[in-house]
């Protein structure tokens, strides 16, 4: 039985993790055979926002309790993460990936990757297994591997971004993937379209489902 590790960036589109994308992700691999496990970082998120509102909030969260609402508390400290206990990797999006897991949403192409969170890549990629990343999450990839082709959709300034940190582009429409084969990485864009939940839904079943066919 194959076994994903799902990292997660709190609990939200605005300030965490996109719910739709990770539940959906969780399904899809569910539905397929495989099991997974999730982690976060522990570590205080960048901002807290209402989610009603859009206005940040005067408050401080925990990236990893948060992320706990998600996994119903079945979740563990990214600082645990083992590449040898895993078959493959997947990060969801939501705006959490680009304020939390690192800091794109601020610095843009100049963007630094969260200490734990590039381990996990690092360690992953070192080991030959696969990597996914929906949504926002490729610029992840894109700036620890920058030899990597992938996807965020079709939004130009994100793409020029993941273009400077030298990956290379390939733009989507909704449900398709990407798949390097080389460096075993698999992108969907997700809600950086203008997606409804079918659309989600479709997308992430085909990320996992070439991730499983590189297994």
């Amino acid at each position: 039985m194959k076994r994903f590790a799902i990292v997660l960036a709190g609990s939200g589109v605005y300030d965490g993790s996109e719910i739709h994308e990770t539940t959906l992700s969780m399904y899809a691999i569910a539905s397929k055979g495989a099991t997974y496990e999730l982690f976060a970082p522990n570590m205080e998120q960048h901002h807290v926002i209402n989610h009603l509102t859009g206005e940040e909030m005067p408050e401080k969260r925990n990236v990893l309790i948060e992320s706990a609402r998600i996994a119903r508390g079945e979740i563990k400290d990214l600082k645990e993460f083992q590449a040898k206990n895993f078959d493959a990797l997947l990060f969801p999006g939501g705006f959490g990936a680009a304020k939390n897991l690192c800091d794109f949403a601020f610095k843009g192409a100049e963007c630094q990757i969260e200490h734990e969170v590039e381990r996990s890549i690092r360690s992953m990629h070192e080991q030959k297994k696969p990597i996914g990343a929906l949504c926002i999450s490729p610029v992840l990839i894109a700036r620890l591997l920058p030899n990597a082709e992938l996807t965020i959709g079709q939004d130009k300034d994100t793409l020029e971004a993941i273009e400077k940190m030298g990956a290379t582009h390939k733009e989507t429409t909704h449900s398709e993937v990407i798949i390097d084969a080389k460096n075993k990485v698999v992108t969907t864009p997700c809600y950086m379209l203008d997606a409804n939940i079918k659309q989600i839904g479709d997308g992430a079943n085909h990320a996992v489902e070439a991730i499983l066919s590189m297994l």
